[in-house]
């Protein structure tokens, strides 16, 4: 199955990202690639641990046997859980091929959705031989399998471009800082953002009474929708501004830099 467009995916840094899901050809290669790095570490182990068995009578076979079935088993399922969680994403495998595993918000991964997806995929790719995970990923609208839709996660495929997107920040104006940290932007969803952004970014390019009125008429929206009304002296694009800003410190975690209406 080829990789499917996934659009309106913002990254921590309030980016909107191009990118697309990855289908199941692109998984299945990264997975082999990881596939053969665990092979490799566990024949490592493997002859380590015949090593130590032929070469010391402090232990008994059986205890040696043990520990190569437990070693096994926590590569098996730590491995892609360990890599997930400290690559951002990204197993050897997934780097390879350009992929990272993000939250359906567009966030980074953190331990628990790494765990979930690893724990689930024991079951459904090494349990049955990646036969379900196949058949979730080919009925998922976002090529996500069975542990992606539990772990609220989604496989990217990363295009490369000559020009990466540059991150988009929004500081409040300068006196409206206590306001905006006020915003509650919890209710907004990422196509509003979105909506949002584009205004922000692209309000310069607009006539200044097409720019005045679309800013009003979105502070309308923004302000019912999160239940506020801005002061009466707030122009509605600064009051846009701060919803931004709000939105970012909400969903994204990240210190904003200079965005100023102009």
């Amino acid at each position: 199955m080829s990789s499917t467009p996934f659009q309106g995916v913002v990254t921590p840094e309030a980016v909107v990202l191009d990118f697309e899901s990855a289908g199941v050809g692109s998984r299945s290669a990264a997975a082999a690639i990881d596939l053969i790095i665990r092979s490799v570490v566990l024949t490592l182990i493997s002859i380590a641990s015949a090593i130590l068995s032929g070469v010391t009578s402090d232990f008994p076979t059986w205890f040696f046997i043990t520990l190569f079935t437990l070693v096994t088993f926590f590569i098996t399922a730590g491995y892609s859980i360990a890599f997930e969680t400290l690559l951002h994403g990204r197993t050897p495998g997934k780097a390879a091929l350009g992929l990272r595993v993000i939250t359906t918000e567009g966030s980074p991964i953190r331990f628990r959705h790494a765990a979930i997806r690893g724990f689930l995929g024991l079951l459904e790719i090494a349990g049955t031989f990646g036969v379900v995970a196949a058949v979730t990923i080919f009925a998922s609208k976002r090529n996500q399998r069975l542990g992606d839709l539990v772990a609220g996660t989604i496989v990217l495929r990363e295009r490369r471009a000559e020009h990466q997107p540059v991150a988009t920040h929004f500081q409040p104006p300068p006196g409206t800082e206590d306001y905006a940290f006020t915003l509650d932007a919890s209710r907004l969803s990422t196509d509003e953002y979105l909506t949002l952004r584009s205004f922000l970014t692209r309000a310069t390019q607009l006539a200044p009474a097409a720019r005045q009125g679309l800013a009003e008429q979105l502070g309308r929206q923004f302000a019912r929708r999160m239940a506020t009304e801005p002061p009466h002296w707030m122009p509605a694009e600064v009051f846009l501004i701060c919803v931004a800003s709000a939105y970012q410190r909400r969903f994204a975690g990240s210190e904003p830099t200079n965005y100023a209406a102009q």
